[in-house]
């Protein structure tokens, strides 16, 4: 008898404990973001798609990056099997005046707000 008690309580804390736990932005689930990379160079005199670049993403509030792909031979990438939360992509670029060749970063920020879904991120100019 105490063992079917014992069984039917902790059956019922498992139970609770997966229905109260939200899971943060992050990997894990159905979803996925993808986007383009064009790149400006000689003040925008030569421009092209972004292959071979580095694109990074942040899961909700994280500090630094949780992730990073590059780009295809056309600019694309694509982040997999997310699950739902705000997220961030950005590839680094140097300064917009061509000034310096100090970086800094070119941000997106989505939202994931469904469960499957394919979100198509703006796309992200750099420049070189």
């Amino acid at each position: 008898m105490k063992r079917i008690i014992f069984s039917s309580v902790f059956i019922l804390v498992l139970m609770i404990g997966s229905f109260s736990c939200k899971k943060p932005a992050g990997s894990g689930g159905n979803s996925s973001l993808n986007g383009k990379i064009w790149v400006r160079k000689n003040l925008g005199a030569e421009q092209y798609a972004g292959y071979d670049e580095d694109v990074y993403i942040i899961y909700g509030d994280d500090i630094g990056f949780s992730d990073r792909t590059r780009a295809g031979y056309d600019g694309k990438y694509e982040f997999k099997y997310l699950r739902k939360g705000k997220y961030k992509i950005y590839a680094y670029s140097i300064d917009s005046t061509f000034s310096t060749t100090a970086k800094q970063a070119r941000i997106q920020e989505v939202e994931i707000t469904d469960k499957k879904q394919a979100i198509e991120v703006p796309v992200i100019i750099i420049n070189k």
